[in-house]
């Protein structure tokens, strides 16, 4: 998909990789739908990118068909709003899994299925999902990893789909980015590796993916290497990432 001129639906745009997408994309000509919860973040980004502001709790149900509507008419769409939450299972209240899964998975899923058939009738579109290397499982992030794990997998489902015949779809799975991620997730990041990018990385990696029609894009792309050796030889994988990890 050539970017000028197109227009894309950025879900958690207030910050971080959201917020660089739409810089990025407003750079090449693109011309970004700015969703997320903080008005105020979303209008500054708004203001150097010439963005659309959509305030948007994804996870209520009126908020989700108001962003759907607006998503029906873009060229792209990117997945990116997410939460973390970092500490022992147990310890963790049903309600942050609740709302973890309904930001991080359910909020794609229902957007991308609403989008999908209007992409398919037009015969143009691109989905992207921002999911993680945290897919090939996290020490005391279990519930995360579960969501981004799902997504990855929806992801490569949504590519069967008859109405993803003309429709592009790629996963990006980003290392460790800094972002307020940490900040929000209440825990700063402290491991060794993978040492952290910028979200004007991912973002770089993203709509690159998107222009060549990747369907998966690694950050940094030699984090590819761990998730073969994940998907080769995990007892080794693990014992690996339980030492440097």
């Amino acid at each position: 998909m050539t970017l000028r001129g197109r227009s894309a639906l950025i879900t958690g745009a207030s910050s971080g990789i959201g917020a660089a997408t739409a810089s990025a994309l407003a750079a090449v000509g693109g011309r970004p739908v700015l969703v997320g919860r903080n008005e105020e973040r979303l209008t500054e980004v708004a203001r150097h990118t010439g963005g659309r502001v959509l305030v948007a709790d994804l996870t209520d149900p009126a908020d989700m068909d108001t962003v759907a509507a607006a998503g029906c008419d873009v060229d792209l769409l990117i997945n990116n709003a997410g939460v973390g939450w970092a500490g022992e299972l147990g310890s963790m209240t049903a309600e942050d899994v609740s709302s973890l899964m309904a930001l991080n998975l359910t909020a794609a899923v229902q957007l991308t299925r609403a989008v999908l058939p209007a992409m398919a009738q037009r015969r143009r579109g691109h989905v992207v999902f921002v999911s993680s290397i945290a897919t090939v499982g996290v020490r005391e992030e279990a519930v995360y990893a579960a969501s981004k794990a799902a997504l990855r997998a929806f992801a490569a489902s949504v590519r069967h789909e008859p109405d993803a015949r003309h429709v592009g779809t790629t996963t990006v799975l980003p290392g460790a980015v800094r972002t307020p991620f940490f900040t929000g997730r209440g825990r700063p990041y402290d491991r060794r590796y993978p040492r952290q990018v910028s979200p004007e990385e991912v973002a770089t990696a993203l709509l690159r993916g998107v222009e060549r029609g990747r369907t998966e894009v690694f950050v940094p792309r030699w984090l590819t290497v761990a998730a073969r050796l994940h998907g080769a030889a995990p007892a080794t994988f693990h014992r690996i990432a339980g030492r440097f990890g």
